[in-house]
């Protein structure tokens, strides 16, 4: 008998899932504890769009990523730092300092585990950093620390 499993099932399948199963074991064990329903037109149509949705919402967020990744692809950020005599900064900047900077100037709502820096920012200049978006899609963008 074919099933569409509403929970994990150990040695059966996972959530979501069409599988066959002996007769016995779906109608005396998964449909009386609600762990599976009978896989008939409707809950094989209810997979389908699931899926459909699901494909629809990722490529949702890929296409909002490129934008986002055109916005910031090239763009340069100027930081502002104090340091001693030498030029050498009281600190550093952090992965989290440029992120509040990308979401403060361009509108955005980035998590600072998306900023990766080349080098650590210690001394003014220009650094290269770069913000993955999405899987596969990054932007490269520069940081200029400039003086207080």
């Amino acid at each position: 008998m074919k099933i569409v499993l509403q929970q994990d099932v150990k040695g059966l399948g996972r959530k979501g899932e069409l599988v066959n199963a002996s007769d016995g074991y779906a109608r005396n064990f998964l449909f009386p504890r609600k762990l599976a329903i009978e896989a008939n037109a409707q809950a094989l149509n209810d997979i389908k769009n699931k899926e459909l949705a699901v494909q629809h919402r990722i490529e949702e967020e890929k296409a909002e990523a490129n934008a986002n990744a055109k916005k910031l692809e090239g763009k340069s950020l100027k930081v502002v730092a104090r340091a001693g005599e030498s030029g050498k900064l009281f600190g550093s900047i952090t992965p989290k300092e440029i992120t509040e900077l990308i979401n403060k100037e361009f509108n955005l709502s980035l998590d600072k585990r998306k900023v990766t820096l080349s080098s650590d920012i210690k001394a003014f200049g220009t650094y290269e950093c770069e913000v993955k978006l999405y899987t596969g899609i990054s932007a490269k963008l520069y940081v200029v620390v400039g003086e207080h």
